[in-house]
């Protein structure tokens, strides 16, 4: 892992999440893989191995550079701009 400069930007606590599942998939009627959520918002969205990727989607449409995932037993973290894993 690295130190990431997007990370010391982020709210402290974190955000709740807004949803419990990504609700881009829900109206699409599409099951999502694996959720992650934005830590600069608590937008939550499907990862890259599902069909529709809506959690890049997110980063792509706001910047937002850092998300969790929220699957139970994992609380690894992602930036976007600097494709690592963070810490």
């Amino acid at each position: 892992m690295i130190e990431c400069s997007h990370r010391d930007g982020l709210p402290r606590p974190e955000p709740e999440p807004l949803s419990e599942t990504c609700p881009e998939c829900a109206a699409l009627g599409s099951h999502p893989v694996q959720l992650r959520m934005c830590l600069v918002c608590g937008h939550v969205g499907c990862c890259d191995s599902s069909p529709y990727r809506h959690a890049t989607g997110h980063f792509e449409e706001t910047g937002h550079a850092v998300m969790r995932s929220v699957e139970p037993g994992e609380s690894w973290r992602w930036c976007y701009v600097d494709r690592h894993l963070v810490s």
